[in-house]
């Protein structure tokens, strides 16, 4: 994954949190958290590619 593809999930889990706050829907908050920690999780895999050299998998 690229770093723009991590910060759009990151961005995407951050509406879907937002949407369920204002919905109270706890379900839609959780997988919005969830999406957010896996973009930052990319974010994070494609900076220690980069810095390493390795080719993106």
């Amino acid at each position: 994954m690229s770093k723009a593809k991590g910060k759009a999930k990151e961005l995407k889990g951050k509406v879907k949190e937002a949407a369920g706050k204002a919905v109270d829907d706890a379900g839609a908050q959780a997988e919005g958290r969830r999406d957010q920690v896996a973009g930052k999780a990319e974010q994070a895999a494609d900076k220690a590619r980069r810095h390493t050299g390795r080719p993106h998998a």
